[in-house]
């Protein structure tokens, strides 16, 4: 009987958080540009900011990611990217050599921009004011500080180049 009730009370949770996400995620719609094919793959998705956020067609995001667009500011997610989980993209960030003891800090702001057809592993951290080329990959675990041109695989703290893609040598 306590089986039961524990199986009981557990799908009843599952069912209760599956609702609120959905619910968070057609919010998002309403808030952002997403193409009705967009896909949140999995809970915990935090988009936030008063900028814009657009989310190309067949595209998707993972699980734990968050994306923050600054007012003034635009993150691009082009069509059929793919967004890993616990990725997380920012067009705003303090400047590191702010002397953060005298305010006001300084801040790096600029939009990000993802071309089409890209691959963001789990984990990747992409900074304000960079801009991922179509067709190009960052590695797992990944800081990306910098443009990355497409067709190409990157990875790393920072990013760096890996390789050319073969199919840009057709």
């Amino acid at each position: 009987m306590k089986g039961l009730l524990v199986r009981a009370l557990s799908k009843f949770v599952s069912v209760m958080r599956s609702t609120s996400w959905k619910i968070t995620y057609a919010m998002y719609r309403e808030q952002y540009e997403l193409n009705k094919t967009f896909r949140f793959n999995g809970y915990y998705i935090q988009f936030y900011g008063p900028g814009r956020i657009e989310g190309g067609r067949n595209s998707y995001i993972g699980e734990l990611s968050t994306i923050q667009s600054a007012s003034e500011c635009v993150v691009v997610i082009g069509a059929n990217c793919r967004i890993s989980h616990n990725v997380r993209i920012y067009t705003s960030s303090a400047m590191a050599d702010s002397d953060f003891s005298k305010p006001p800090v300084g801040t790096k702001q600029g939009d990000v921009k993802i071309g089409d057809f890209c691959w963001v592993g789990a984990n990747v951290f992409i900074n304000p004011d960079v801009t991922i080329g179509e067709n190009s990959v960052v590695g797992a675990n990944s800081v990306v500080t910098k443009n990355i041109p497409p067709n190409e695989i990157w990875g790393g703290v920072p990013a760096k180049l890996i390789r050319r893609k073969a199919c840009a040598a057709i």
